[in-house]
C-alpha cells in the first residue's frame, strides 16, 4: 500500500500525469522507488550483495542511482530522474520532490553519517548538489545547479555556488537578491577586479617610494578594456 500511496502522490503533484496507472507503468522515478524499497529491505536484513545487485539493476533500468542504505519517506516525487545519485547515509523525508541531475553526496571517507538529511516537503531543483552530513529543513527549496555545503533552515530558498539563502518563507532576505540572472555579476570577473585594485594599490605605493620608476598602465583600466573588447 505504501507504493500505491506514492503513486497517488506523484499523480497528484505532476500536472503531466494522466492518472495513477500511467505513473505506475511509465514513470522511471516511481520504478526507482520500487527498486529501492526492495534493495533497502535486503540491506536491512544484511543481504548486502543482493541489495547492491538489485540497486544496480534498478540504476540500469532507470538512470537513477539510490544506495540501498538510503532512507526514503513516503510520497517522494522524482521528476524525470536521469542522473540522480543518492548516497548510503542520505535520508529523505515525506513528500519531497527531486529533479534530474541531483546529487545527495557524501564527503570524507568515514563510515558514519556523511550524506544529507532532507526534511519533509523539500524541493531540490535540477542539477543541484547537496554534499556532506548537512540538514535541509522542512519546506526548503534548493535552486537548480546550487551547491549546498551547510545546513539549510526550514522554509529557506537557496541558490548559487556555494549555496546562499535568498528567501525565508517566500520573502526575500535582501532585495538585491531577486535572482535577476542577467544582472548578476560574474564572480570570476569580480575577483579579478579585486585583484586588479590590489595591484593598483601596490603600484601607487611603489610610485610613492620610487617616483622616477616607469610603471605600466593601471591594472583595472587594462582589465576594463579587455572585458569590453571581449563583450564586443
Amino acid at each position: 500500500m505504501g507504493l500505491w500511496k506514492d503513486a497517488k502522490q506523484i499523480a497528484k503533484r505532476d500536472p503531466a500525469a494522466r492518472g495513477v496507472v500511467s505513473v505506475i507503468l511509465l514513470y522511471p522515478g516511481f520504478h526507482a522507488l520500487i527498486f529501492h524499497r526492495v534493495s533497502h529491505f535486503f540491506y536491512k536484513i544484511h543481504l548486502y550483495g543482493l541489495a547492491r545487485w538489485n540497486s544496480q539493476f534498478g540504476r540500469t533500468c532507470t538512470g537513477i542511482e539510490i544506495h540501498p542504505g538510503a532512507k526514503i519517506g513516503h510520497g517522494l516525487f522524482i521528476d524525470h530522474g536521469m542522473g540522480i545519485v543518492v548516497g548510503e547515509t542520505a535520508e529523505i523525508g515525506d513528500n519531497c520532490t527531486i529533479y534530474h541531475g541531483v546529487t545527495l553526496g557524501g564527503t570524507g571517507h568515514g563510515k558514519g553519517k556523511r550524506h544529507p538529511t532532507l526534511g519533509n516537503d523539500v524541493l531540490i531543483g535540477a542539477g543541484a548538489k547537496i554534499l556532506g552530513p548537512v540538514n535541509v529543513g522542512d519546506n526548503a527549496r534548493i535552486g537548480a545547479n546550487a551547491v549546498v555545503l551547510h545546513d539549510v533552515p526550514a522554509g529557506a530558498t537557496v541558490v548559487g555556488v556555494p549555496g546562499k539563502v535568498v528567501r525565508m518563507q517566500g520573502q526575500p532576505i535582501n532585495h538585491a537578491d531577486e535572482l535577476d540572472h542577467p544582472t548578476v555579476e560574474d564572480p570570476l570577473e569580480s575577483e579579478i577586479r579585486r585583484l586588479a585594485r590590489h595591484v593598483e594599490a601596490l603600484e601607487e605605493a611603489i610610485k610613492h617610494q620610487h617616483p622616477d620608476m616607469d610603471l605600466p598602465e593601471k591594472a583595472e583600466d587594462v582589465l576594463t578594456e579587455e572585458i569590453e573588447n571581449e563583450d564586443i
